[in-house]
């Protein structure tokens, strides 16, 4: 029996050694067949399938090391982006109080309506459209689940809503504020804040109401979100009965800053606003010039201002081809990181960004891990901002050193 034993294990090992040579010359074959096949190849015209290592994934990539992009769909996708990412509604504390529901369709009024940001409501605004409420702004409504400001009030509606809008938030205590006429209702924005506070702002800016001037009124959205002064509004014809009245309530002691260059809001309209208070105006002849103006002015009696001369900040993008996203993102001016809206003009930088974001440039001595940084949001897609333009700020942003040598041994 263990004869027989013997002689079975014996054939066993040998079947096995048959199959692996097989095994082998099979292998060597294979490689010597992809060797001939490889040195015939040209490499230049390889193709790298997508997700291998050699890839351009860049069209992947969404934020960068300095920027984080929201990469909005349209205007309400752009305001439940901001406000997802300013409010996690993880705990009662990153709740916002109460969220303000603006109409896509009256910039000026969503304008106003962002002096109402910080304080009561501390929430984002939100955007009803065509009479009603599109489905992603309920859904980000019911994710926020506001906890009530000073007033209760879980959803501020501003404007004339529809009656199927006001139904939609049967769940929700709301106030409304109302009103279609810019000037009219930047007063009584002006006035909900002044009730609210228990004090009326002394400071205020002026901008034009008029569709031409759009782009220098818009860059107020978010010194307005995070500081009490509001906007009154002026036209092309002078300066409206509600916005005196407004003015007026200052008893002649008004610091009025106006936004926007002679082309935006006249010599004759500035000099009539002068009997109201202190009057400076703010400017730059392109838009892109004005924003970069705003953000670098500071008053430094009465502590209005950005006055973004040196690095650490915050800073917001916005196409000019997207211009109402600004009004979106008027939260980043309220929380984190407190920025001011800087145009892209059609997306692309200008000289004066260049030279702008120059001056911002961080700089280290001897450890880049103790800052200052700088941080960027651009809110749009690849249409509005591509990454190219991305990937400049993202450069100019960086932290680099003093003596210009790199991060050397850092």
């Amino acid at each position: 029996m263990k004869k027989f034993l013997a002689i079975c294990l014996v054939a066993l090992l040998a079947i096995g050694l048959v199959a692996c040579t097989n095994d082998n010359n099979n292998n060597q074959n294979e490689n010597k067949d992809q060797s001939e096949n490889m040195d015939g190849m040209d490499h230049g015209d390889t193709n790298h399938e997508e997700g291998s290592g050699t890839s351009d994934s860049s069209s992947e990539v969404s934020s960068t090391k300095n920027v984080t992009r929201l990469d909005a769909a349209n205007l309400v996708d752009a305001a439940v982006k901001v406000s997802n990412t300013v409010w996690p509604a993880t705990h009662d504390e990153n709740k916002p109080g109460a969220v303000i529901l603006v109409p896509t369709d009256n910039w000026q009024i969503s304008l106003a309506a962002t002096t109402l940001i910080h304080h009561p409501n501390n929430g984002p605004v939100l955007f009803y459209e065509d009479d009603e409420i599109p489905e992603a702004t309920l859904v980000e409504l019911e994710r926020l689940a506001p906890t009530g400001n000073v007033d209760g009030t879980e959803v501020m509606v501003v404007g004339n809503p529809s009656k199927k809008v006001l139904d939609q938030l049967d769940d929700f205590s709301v106030e409304q504020i109302k009103g279609d006429d810019p000037a009219e209702f930047a007063k009584a924005a002006d006035q909900k804040y002044a009730d609210v506070s228990g004090e009326l702002p002394q400071g205020l800016i002026i901008v034009s109401a008029e569709e031409e001037a759009k782009l220098f009124s818009l860059i107020a959205g978010n010194w307005i979100a995070h500081m009490p002064e509001p906007v009154l509004y002026v036209t092309k014809d002078g300066i409206p009965d509600a916005t005196r009245e407004a003015l007026e309530l200052r008893n002649n002691n008004a610091n009025i800053y106006v936004l926007g260059p002679e082309s935006a809001i006249s010599n004759d309209i500035f000099n009539d606003l002068d009997k109201y208070g202190t009057i400076t105006r703010i400017e730059g002849e392109t838009p892109a010039a004005a924003s970069i103006a705003f953000a670098r002015f500071k008053d430094e009696q009465t502590g209005f201002g950005w006055g973004l001369t040196e690095p650490g900040h915050g800073l917001g993008f916005v196409s000019t081809k997207s211009a109402d996203y600004a009004i979106a993102g008027a939260p980043f001016a309220h929380l984190g990181k407190h920025a001011p809206i800087i145009w892209l003009e059609d997306g692309e930088l200008t000289g004066e960004t260049h030279e702008f974001l120059g001056q911002l440039q961080p700089k280290f001595t001897d450890d880049p891990t103790v800052g200052p940084y700088n941080h960027a949001f651009i809110i749009g897609s690849g249409k509005e901002v591509t990454m190219e333009n991305q990937g400049m700020i993202d450069m100019m942003l960086e932290i680099v050193s003093a003596d210009g040598g790199g991060h050397g041994g850092h």
